[in-house]
């Protein structure tokens, strides 16, 4: 039963970074409003021409990751700095995003688990 719930929580967080990921470069869907200090922030980041495309690639290939099967915990530990800054935009600027992004966390945290065997051998104190 845990592999069905691992498999199937590593292909829903695959999915949904790949459709984002691929969303910032095709806008297929349209982003929900948002406050204006979170636009304010996003607007920044766009100005600098390199901020997003750079996210939504790792985005994309931490999703396609996830989605094969290949190089999971990497793909895990690639992601997380980007769904942490996330949180922090929903926590402290725009916190309507916030119920997704628990859920994210969950599932991030969930595949964490699982996976943990793999990530044990770098939480060493003394190396």
């Amino acid at each position: 039963m845990k592999d069905k719930a691992l498999l199937g929580s590593r292909l829903l967080f695959g999915l949904a970074f790949v459709i984002f990921g691929l969303n910032g470069f095709f806008n297929f869907m349209a982003n929900p409003p948002m406050a204006p200090e979170a636009g304010a922030l996003m607007g920044a980041f766009a100005k600098t021409g390199y901020f997003f495309p750079m996210v939504k690639i790792v985005e994309i290939v931490a999703g396609a990751l996830l989605l094969s099967g290949f190089f999971v915990p990497f793909a895990l530990a690639l992601i997380f700095p980007i769904l942490i800054g996330i949180t922090s935009i929903h926590l402290f600027l725009n916190p309507g995003g916030l119920p997704i992004m628990i859920v994210f966390h969950l599932l991030h945290g969930f595949l964490v688990y699982g996976y943990w065997k793999n990530f044990k051998s770098v939480m060493v104190v003394k190396a």
